[in-house]
């Protein structure tokens, strides 16, 4: 597991197993029973704290990544690897959780 990964997350219900961005830096991750992920959806909303995904960023369908909504999660929870965010979204990440957070 690593930072800019997108993985498989069960949500509690009534939400449901969807993709999450892991965001919690790689020199703390083995460390750590919980990681701070932003949750990815189907609705695009073309707003600036999303990031938009396609097939062509190695995801099943067109989503966004939704930064309003960053939680952290138990790790033990975490699954298969989907993709890794390129170095342009990792750049288009940073300004978007920039705007969420109004830093």
């Amino acid at each position: 597991m690593k930072r800019g990964e997108i993985r498989w997350y069960k949500f509690k219900a009534p939400d449901k197993k969807r993709p999450v961005l892991i965001l919690t830096r790689d020199s703390v991750l083995e460390y750590l029973g919980e990681v701070t992920v932003a949750p990815i959806t189907s609705t695009v909303r073309d707003i600036p704290s999303e990031v938009f995904l396609s097939k062509q960023d190695g995801m099943p369908k067109d989503c966004s990544i939704n930064f309003d909504h960053i939680q952290t999660v138990s790790k033990g929870k975490i699954g298969s690897l989907i993709t890794k965010l390129s170095t342009d979204k990792l750049e288009q990440m940073r300004n978007a959780i920039q705007f969420a957070l109004n830093l």
